[in-house]
């Protein structure tokens, strides 16, 4: 069974709501790190409102936070939209400007919860494509042909190193292309090149 498709933001949106005389805003943003995310919680956090709830999700890392709303009842759920919506690499704060009427422990939820989902639901989205950096050597004569190749196959050539003993290439690929790639490095250097998994990158959005 093939993994479920994964999306980020292709941009920062908002979006509020009133919801019994509090004011809910919800604003989301892509990010790549936790230290992305807490900048941009930092930034648009209101000092002035009653509440700033957050929650981050970026690969098998994540946090949220209530903010001083009860237990659970803000960070948590907002956390589970994030998720639930498929998103990644993906930071929500919702602020709430407190009117007057307490929500209880369920309105909270829902309040938080929806205006989070209400957010994300119509945002500009793109797939994310797991990626894997690979790095090899090659002769000078077999260079420009398998450049051709690689490009042609969807690799990036991210960097190139033209030494006395040939040139060596760092790649990036989607991951369900690596077999694919391997084999085309080793038939055209006819197993001579030595190619190692440098990092392997949560993912990147189509169309970056």
């Amino acid at each position: 069974m093939s993994a479920p498709e994964r999306f980020m933001l292709r941009e920062p949106v908002m979006l509020e709501r009133d919801i019994k005389k509090s004011i809910f805003l919800a604003q989301a943003a892509p990010v790549s790190t936790p230290t992305e995310a807490m900048e941009f919680i930092a930034s648009v956090s209101d000092p002035d409102a009653t509440h700033n709830c957050w929650a981050y999700l970026i690969g098998q890392t994540y946090r949220s936070d209530d903010a001083g709303e009860p237990g659970g009842t803000a960070g948590r759920p907002i956390l589970q939209v994030i998720e639930g919506q498929g998103f990644d690499r993906t930071v929500v704060v919702v602020t709430r400007w407190f009117g007057g009427t307490k929500l209880g422990v369920g309105g909270l939820v829902r309040a938080y919860g929806g205006t989070a989902a209400e957010c994300l639901r119509t945002a500009p989205r793109v797939p994310i494509v797991d990626m894997v950096d690979l790095t090899f050597t090659c002769g000078f004569s077999e260079h420009a042909l398998l450049r051709a190749r690689l490009e042609s196959m969807d690799c990036q050539i991210v960097g190139e190193d033209f030494g006395a003993a040939g040139v060596g290439m760092h790649v990036a690929l989607p991951t369900i292309r690596e077999a694919e790639v391997r084999t085309r490095i080793t038939d055209i250097t006819r197993g001579q090149a030595v190619i190692r998994v440098v990092e392997e990158d949560v993912g990147q959005g189509v169309g970056d």
